[in-house]
């Protein structure tokens, strides 16, 4: 079956083409029937590969030569491996729940066949990025995700801020790309290849004439493109104003897969990461503040999906913890988790927002979970498991971050923790205000809430009892000696945990892990009281102090207004005045203006009068003779 790879993005690509070249003549119904049945074909070939990989299988399948100039030879070829496998599933199989809910929350707008032809080419983008054998092919996907993204963040493009929204996470994911781009120049020079199977195995051999300093550069440029593509800071605020798009885009793209791929550049480069202590750290780092700062931020928004987004770019930092301590697969493992909870409350958000015809702030709303009884009950399950309560998929993942944090380092142990129990609080908050209490909407508004169709609530409950058994393939130590995941993710070494922290981690012994298994759940009960208790009767009075810098994101919009975009603009209209308008127009329409200008004298020779012509006749052979005349004497 590992032959037949190539399916996997091909289906996705005959949808895009087929939606995509028939937008127009398509029936709505119709476009959604294809993306989605392209998306399904995708999952059953994913599914029959990694059970083929499971069973200890792995290839490289070259499909034709890509590049090829000189000494460098680049195969357009896919790696099949754990990694991959695992990829492919969460991809194609979240797509499809979301593909699904799409057909019943885009059935009205008569954009929906471009919409699902979008979706289809990001599902291909996707799976290019995951699958490719080679930085660069790994970098088509990477650019194609971005692209699909600009499309769809401003696919309600009529709305200014929308179409903003759109550009704005567009010009921020250039900023990391071109790191990405700088890092993969560093390799070629100093390696003189881009692909894994060459590039990997020279690494920390003596064959390896890169110096630590080199692999931490690489690293770096690594980082600054996960920062701009996973949404880590300083480049993280595009996610949020993201939320302007379809919420199914919101669920699919800007929470289970595409923010996932700057978490999945660094796993596939662990072994790089293994021998660069100093961008692994920063890794770490970045992934601390960016978890703690966006957890602030959740905690005062009001906006339904952008309480959601932040908890994002959160959860992400949480990832990006697990990547810097060496702790790559528990990284994976809570990429996973997450696209079923996070996916479930982006779609548990949608249902709402549709019952309460385009309502987004949860302070008019309230008292929901009467009417809507399945959403209220998914999305519950869904906080309980984000929060890291115990028995649900969260907590599994969670777990291990932070003691994969505690084994590497107290500061990001402590930082993590509260980090998770914000996330507890913020979530509980907003299911309080949402689904508890009584109705703050219109009257209107309450007539209108009701329980989405089966289309919408059918892949919630998919999602839901995903987001219950998901974690018990990744049981901690104390529980079980196998680690599911972690033995899968292992198979012939396609991602290992770096050694120190593997030893740092079995010196903890049973008795200090389960130690730290009580606290991250004592933590969580506690935030999840918390945000039920002070939140049970709300106030919405007008924020001040702490709470107002909060509800303003800490002014991170207004910085970069201040400190890039106006000084940008400012230098672009200086630009334009005097480089532009008075340098190149002023050059090239000066030039018209002196040929006109020669032009309207020397028509003033064209007199009319013979006599004149004749003079002038005689007077140019006179000067041609003289001329003559004193050239060969």
């Amino acid at each position: 079956m590992l032959q037949y790879i190539y399916l996997v993005p091909l289906f996705p690509l005959i949808g895009f083409l087929i939606n995509g070249l028939g937008w127009k003549s398509l029936p709505h119904k119709a476009g959604g029937i294809i993306a989605s049945l392209a998306i399904l074909a995708s999952f059953v070939v994913s599914f029959l590969v990694f059970l083929e990989v499971k069973a200890g299988a792995q290839s490289v399948v070259s499909l034709f030569p890509f590049i090829q100039t000189g000494s460098l030879n680049i195969q357009f070829a896919f790696q099949v491996d754990a990694l991959s496998s695992l990829f492919l599933l969460i991809i194609t199989g979240v797509g499809f729940l979301i593909h699904i809910y799409s057909a019943g929350y885009m059935a009205h707008d008569e954009g929906v066949v471009k919409y699902f032809a979008y979706l289809n080419l990001f599902v291909f983008s996707m799976l290019l990025l995951v699958l490719g054998a080679s930085y660069p092919i790994m970098y088509m996907g990477w650019e194609g995700v971005g692209l699909c993204s600009y499309l769809l963040i401003g696919f309600w493009y009529k709305n200014r801020d929308f179409a903003s929204a759109g550009k704005k996470a567009f010009v921020m994911n250039r900023i990391g790309d071109l790191g990405f781009l700088v890092g993969m120049l560093l390799i070629l020079f100093n390696y003189g290849t881009l692909s894994y199977q060459q590039f990997f195995p020279q690494l920390g051999t003596a064959a390896d004439l890169g110096s630590t300093d080199l692999k931490n550069w690489i690293g770096i440029c690594f980082l600054i493109g996960a920062t701009g593509k996973s949404a880590q800071l300083p480049l993280f605020t595009w996610l949020p104003d993201a939320m302007a798009g379809p919420t199914p885009v919101s669920a699919l793209i800007h929470a289970a897969t595409m923010v996932t791929a700057g978490v999945y550049m660094i796993a596939r480069s662990h072994l790089l990461y293994d021998l660069a202590p100093v961008a692994a750290e920063l890794v770490a780092y970045i992934g601390l503040a960016t978890a703690l700062v966006t957890a602030t931020i959740a905690c005062r928004q009001y906006d339904i999906k952008k309480v959601l987004a932040y908890s994002t770019v959160s959860q992400l930092g949480f990832m990006f913890i697990a990547l810097g301590c060496g702790s790559y697969t528990t990284a994976v493992f809570h990429v996973m988790t997450h696209a079923f909870f996070k996916a479930l409350l982006f779609l548990g958000s949608g249902s709402v927002i549709h019952a309460m015809s385009g309502e987004q702030d949860i302070r008019k709303m309230g008292g929901l979970g009467s009417k809507m009884r399945i959403t209220q009950i998914t999305f519950l399950i869904a906080c309980l498991a984000i929060a890291g309560i115990p028995g649900f998929s969260g907590f599994f993942s969670k777990d291990e971050i932070l003691t994969a944090a505690f084994a590497h380092n107290p500061v990001l142990y402590y930082g993590a923790l509260l980090a998770a129990l914000m996330t507890a609080f913020y979530m509980f908050r907003l299911y309080t205000l949402t689904f508890t209490g009584t109705f703050r909407g219109t009257e209107e508004q309450a007539h209108h809430v009701h329980e989405s169709p089966s289309s919408m609530t059918i892949p919630l409950m998919v999602l839901a009892v995903l987001s219950i058994v998901g974690g018990y393939i990744g049981l901690p130590a104390v529980l079980s000696e196998h680690n599911t995941i972690r033995d899968f993710l292992g198979l012939n070494g396609a991602v290992l945990n770096s050694k120190e922290i593997m030893e740092h981690v079995e010196a903890l012994g049973h008795s200090k892990e389960w130690v730290l298994i009580a606290v991250s759940v004592v933590v969580a009960l506690v935030g999840t009281i918390a945000g039920i208790a002070l939140h049970r009767r709300p106030d919405f009075r007008t924020n001040k102090g702490l709470a107002l810098i909060l509800e303003r994101k800490w002014y991170f919009d207004e910085l970069y207004d201040a400190v890039v975009v106006k000084p940008l603009n400012a230098f672009g209209n200086i630009l334009d005045r005097y480089a532009d308008r008075k340098g190149i127009d002023g050059t090239v329409n000066g030039v018209g203006r002196f040929v006109r200008w020669g032009a309207d004298r020397i028509r003033l020779v064209q007199s009319g009068q013979v006599g004149y012509y004749l003079f002038i006749m005689v007077l140019g052979i006179t000067a041609l003779m003289a001329v003559g005349f004193f050239i060969h004497s």
